[in-house]
């Protein structure tokens, strides 16, 4: 199981206590994404929907690469960027 450096968004902090960085075990973002769920309830549902895809109005990346599904890997030392995504006219 890899262990990674997450770090998240102002809006996610009322589900981390205020942490905008920790770390998480997972060998996919889903399983990341997992791992975070255990110890904060519900910041998941708040990146993830019901069918499990990321939620449009969220980004994931993977050190410097978007990724758009839970199953994308992820390995031992690497950096989980969460943000929401910026929109607008």
């Amino acid at each position: 199981m890899s262990t990674v450096a997450v770090r998240l968004a102002a809006l996610l902090h009322s589900y981390t206590r205020g942490l905008s960085e920790l770390e998480a075990n997972g060998d996919t973002l889903g399983q990341v994404l997992d791992d975070l769920d255990r110890r904060f309830p519900g910041i998941r549902f708040r990146v993830v929907d019901e069918q499990d895809r990321v939620r449009r109005h969220m980004r994931c990346f993977v050190n410097e690469s978007d990724v758009r599904t839970v199953g994308a890997p992820v390995r031992d030392g690497d950096e989980v960027y969460i943000v929401g995504a910026l929109s607008g006219g």
